[in-house]
């Protein structure tokens, strides 16, 4: 391998036990160490949060914020197809080849890293900002299986996020907790309960027939996925079947009073 110049992403917080040398396919090494670390438990916080996630608005939060994606694969999606049509066109085991595959793994790399980095940013926020996050859990390997929308949901990384949530809150002392997927948040009143029709996915602003109250679909699931998950002091405190992070095998009916 010969002498490597290293660039450090941070201090190591003891001596490592280990050291692990990773080669990616575009010839970037990693070093992942092994130590000893403290838990580190942050001030406690008075906010909670729900949040819905979705396709054009990556994800909504109960106190009204709605955060873009980066979406890196749609905007490098037409490089990342002449790549892939330039590499075919070589010569297996031609430097040519081995110099097209590597722009190829590099873009693919520089995707992953965007993503990644977002959400990870995302997540850390999430997290500082609030004592319990509550999320949704979506069938995202079922979603993808819609040809028109896999892309789409493939580039958000939703399933990231959540395993981020989840692992950041062991780590600092927060409570996570997943709401079940067949919860009705949608088409549900934040205000008063009532459950409307259908919704069909073009309605982005409905009118509750019972309360008058005007919502913004997002926003409105995104109350709601609070109050199922037991946190909401909202005048329907409902409470729904929630998985917390310490035991994801077990789940409870949370109801408020």
């Amino acid at each position: 391998m010969g002498k490597l110049k290293v660039v450090w992403t941070r201090e190591l917080p003891s001596e490592p036990n280990s050291v692990t040398i990773v080669k990616d396919s575009c010839d970037r090494y990693f070093l992942s160490f092994v130590v000893e670390v403290q838990p580190e438990v942050l001030p406690s916080s008075d906010s909670s949060v729900g949040i819905d996630l979705g396709i054009s608005t990556f994800a909504t939060l109960s106190n009204g914020q709605k955060i873009k994606a980066p979406k890196p694969l749609k905007k490098r999606i037409r490089k990342l197809k002449n790549l892939s049509k330039s590499l075919s066109r070589k010569t297996k085991g031609s430097k040519r080849h081995e110099y097209s595959r590597k722009r190829l793994a590099k873009l693919h790399a520089k995707i992953a890293d965007t993503r990644t980095d977002f959400l990870h940013k995302l997540s850390t926020q999430l997290i500082r900002e609030n004592q319990a996050i509550v999320l949704e859990d979506l069938n995202v390997s079922g979603m993808i299986e819609n040809r028109k929308l896999s892309r789409a949901i493939s580039d958000l990384g939703w399933r990231t996020l959540r395993t981020f949530l989840e692992a950041k809150s062991e780590k600092y002392g927060r409570d996570f907790r997943v709401i079940d997927r067949w919860e009705p948040t949608s088409k549900t009143c934040s205000c008063c309960g009532f459950k409307i029709g259908k919704l069909d996915l073009s309605i982005r602003e409905w009118i509750c027939l019972n309360c008058g109250t005007s919502h913004d679909r997002d926003i409105n699931a995104a109350t709601n996925i609070l109050v199922a998950g037991g946190l909401s002091e909202t005048l329907n405190g409902r409470g729904g079947s929630i998985r917390l992070s310490q035991d994801s095998s077990t789940q409870r009916s949370a109801n408020p009073p």
